[in-house]
């Protein structure tokens, strides 16, 4: 009896973690996934990504347990410039008929220096390549938006190195810089 009596405990234990945890959808209207590299060691080029999508799990309000996952299309890659796109789509860079997504897992989230401020680390797969990185997440906090939906928003910004992805690699520093700077900003709707 006492067996039967702690399964039934874990089993409602399990359920209420599973019914507390939300599901955050990007709202893609208010929201940007951007990019900076430095051209020539003097000058930044800026693009984004025009189509991703982005998920965030949470069981608690200030998403100190949060997990995100985000698909970001690479043929709607954007710098302005149609011969540059052209040639970022192209096998020196993105390959995009090859990796027509980029992808991002988070594996853990902790606690940064100041105010809703988190570290989040996950797996970045670009160019067919998975490395694990760190960014920095601000979680700018939650409010009722139109008809009443939570809507909640955050800015994810961070570097990344193209070497460790064997990105671009036909056009070393000074021409391009290794360094990438990455800025995400985005509302999301609990789902």
């Amino acid at each position: 009896m006492k067996k039967i009596i702690s399964i039934l405990a874990v089993a409602l234990l399990t359920i209420t973690a599973v019914s507390a945890q939300s599901t955050w959808k990007v709202d893609k209207n208010h929201s940007k996934l951007t990019f900076t590299i430095t051209h020539l060691a003097v000058s930044d080029v800026e693009g984004l990504f025009k189509d991703f999508d982005v998920t965030v799990v949470a069981t608690k309000p200030d998403f100190s347990d949060a997990k995100f996952t985000l698909v970001a299309q690479t043929a709607t890659i954007n710098t302005e410039i149609e011969k540059r796109d052209n040639h970022l789509k192209s096998p020196d860079f993105f390959d995009i008929a090859k990796y027509p997504t980029m992808n991002f897992v988070s594996t853990g989230i902790t606690k940064g220096p100041g105010a809703n401020r988190y570290k989040v680390t996950g797996n970045l797969t670009l160019h067919g390549v998975t490395k694990p990185v760190t960014m920095d997440l601000w979680y700018r906090g939650t409010i009722a938006g139109q008809g009443g939906k939570e809507v909640a928003g955050f800015q994810l910004t961070g570097e990344i190195k193209r070497s460790d992805f064997s990105f671009g690699s036909k056009f070393t520093s000074p021409m391009l810089s290794d360094e990438v700077q990455i800025k995400a900003n985005g509302e999301f709707s609990k789902s």
